[in-house]
């Protein structure tokens, strides 16, 4: 699904557990890292997209954590010329996204990156809350700085 403008809506998650350290994932076949994000689906609504995906991605579900923040507004970033495609009739620029901070209320050992027939990641750490942005794809820094500062109020509640 892609918006009048060549956004696809997507929901970013940065978990985070007790300690304030974030979930990092190496995504399967490369050696890039991210924090979980995907696709909103027609018809689904943004929380439906965000428990879907935390599931699809790192195997927990709703009840193994707690929403803590979320963007105000949507953060967008456009993908480099090579990535793109077209999608029906409308190029795809790149992804919208809200972003949620949620705490893990369940354990380490809840994390599964094996709970989709294809999956995103292949590995995970946690990391201290501000140095994805190190590390992270160029095209996606700005989108990550925003996210983080606007989330980061909610990481000591």
């Amino acid at each position: 699904m892609i918006d009048k403008d060549g956004y696809r809506p997507n929901v970013g998650i940065v978990l985070a557990n007790l300690e304030g350290q974030v979930l990092w994932a190496r995504r399967c076949r490369c050696d890039g890292w991210q924090f979980p994000q995907g696709g909103i689906k027609r018809r689904e609504t943004v929380e439906q997209a965000l428990y879907r995906e935390l599931y699809e991605e790192v195997g927990l579900a709703s009840d193994q954590v707690e929403v803590c923040g979320r963007t105000r507004d949507w953060l967008r970033y456009e993908i480099p010329g090579h990535y793109r495609r077209q999608v029906g009739s409308r190029e795809f620029k790149g992804q919208k996204q809200l972003w949620y901070l949620l705490r893990l209320t369940g354990h380490d050992s809840d994390v599964r990156l094996d709970c989709s027939p294809e999956p995103e990641f292949d590995a995970w750490r946690w990391v201290e809350y501000w140095s994805p942005l190190d590390s992270i794809v160029s095209f996606k820094r700005q989108v990550y700085q925003s996210a983080l500062t606007e989330l980061a109020p909610y990481l000591g509640r």
